[in-house]
């Protein structure tokens, strides 16, 4: 959807955008592209994916280094992404790509300064159990982060979000759908009623719950709990095909190209990191601290766009507050605005930006931005 070009304060180059034919010069239909290129050279990210996103760009995953961060679709065929990082230094190589998430979003959600990875097991829950990707409510959630060159899992650093997850589906399972589904044959291969499909559409639902339920414990480093809530709600007699398929199936998933894991939960109160403002304010005073945040998709609803310096006070302010890695934390109207519709706020959670800068480093910031009606 359109091109993207920035430039990183070393000189490195990104463009995002459509494919080019190169034998006749033309943009390929429904491809994308993107490139890094520095003084006369240029390193090839991608050509002729189905579908392509800048993620990140300038934002330090945890190493020290500022990178662009691609999630890359080959075909549209493919159930998942690839996740390609590339240094920004010159000259710019590939430092690692993870592969099998239908998603990939580095971002930092509780603003402790680390910025983690966050995606999903796509690939391996894809065909788990003869469902379909899309039949899932969602994939197992998996949280990575870089430190000291390694990629780690730190989902258990993130239990109150796998809490969550699991309370909603628990409050759409009633007791009467586990005593069902616990009563079949675990597989469903055959249910020998002539009512059998409805009945066996409605025993798949319930075992995708019962499924997402465990994947949330066992993907959080908690096994225990996740075979104990197995044992409350699977068939007793299929109990052990379903464990040895479930351990089987994150073994080798995502989690597989980690190079350690974050065993436990930390421990007391997270430290928040500074939010340096990024607003700009009339009169005297002292000039910003940081470098602001530039947008990459700011994504709005038909009729409204992002207001350009200089023109006429907007109708609508909003006040962000966007990560070290350049998303949205938090998006609320200005102190006098008029009231925003609440489902352009929601929007906004949405869009991406490179982030500020203090002192060469990618810091989280309060951002200023307005949203007025197109004339």
């Amino acid at each position: 959807m359109g091109n993207f070009d920035a430039e990183f304060r070393t000189g490195v180059k990104v463009h995002v955008g459509a494919a080019k034919n190169r034998a006749l010069e033309t943009f390929a239909t429904h491809a994308c592209a993107a490139k890094l290129s520095w003084e006369k050279q240029e390193l090839l990210v991608a050509t002729g994916a189905a579908q392509l996103d800048l993620d990140a760009f300038g934002v330090d995953l945890g190493d020290g280094v500022p990178v662009a961060a691609f999630q890359i679709k080959k075909s549209e065929t493919d159930c998942c992404m690839d996740y390609g990082i590339y240094s920004l230094e010159k000259p710019p190589r590939l430092l690692r790509t993870i592969t099998g998430g239908e998603f990939f979003n580095a971002s930092d959600v509780d603003l402790d300064g680390r910025v983690e990875i966050w995606t999903n097991d796509g690939a391996a829950v894809n065909g788990f159990e003869k469902l379909a990707l899309g039949e899932l409510d969602s994939a197992p959630a998996v949280v990575f982060r870089f430190s000291h060159g390694q990629l780690v899992d730190v989902s258990a650093e993130f239990q109150s979000y796998f809490d969550d997850e699991i309370a909603r589906i628990r409050a759409g399972v009633s007791a009467e759908d586990l005593a069902d589904f616990k009563n079949s044959d675990g597989g469903l291969a055959a249910i020998p009623t002539p009512a059998s499909a409805e009945r066996l559409h409605h025993l798949r639902v319930i075992k995708i719950k019962v499924l997402e339920i465990v994947w949330d414990y066992l993907y959080s480093g908690r096994e225990q709990d996740a075979w104990r809530s197995l044992a409350e709600m699977w068939p007793p007699a299929d109990m052990d095909r379903i464990r040895a398929a479930l351990l089987n199936a994150r073994a080798h998933g995502i989690h597989s190209q980690a190079d350690a894991t974050s065993a436990s939960h930390p421990q007391g109160k997270k430290k928040h990191a500074p939010i340096f403002d990024a607003v700009s304010r009339p009169g005297p005073g002292p000039r910003l601290g940081v470098i602001p945040p530039e947008g990459i998709l700011l994504e709005l609803p038909p009729g409204f766009g992002i207001q350009q310096p200089g023109l006429p006070e907007p109708e609508m302010l909003l006040d962000l507050v966007i990560d070290a890695a350049g998303k949205v934390r938090s998006a609320e109207p200005a102190e006098k605005a008029r009231a925003i519709d609440p489902d352009r706020i929601k929007l906004a959670l949405t869009w991406k930006f490179i982030p500020a800068f203090r002192a060469d480093h990618p810091v989280a910031s309060r951002l200023r931005i307005a949203v007025h009606p197109k004339q």
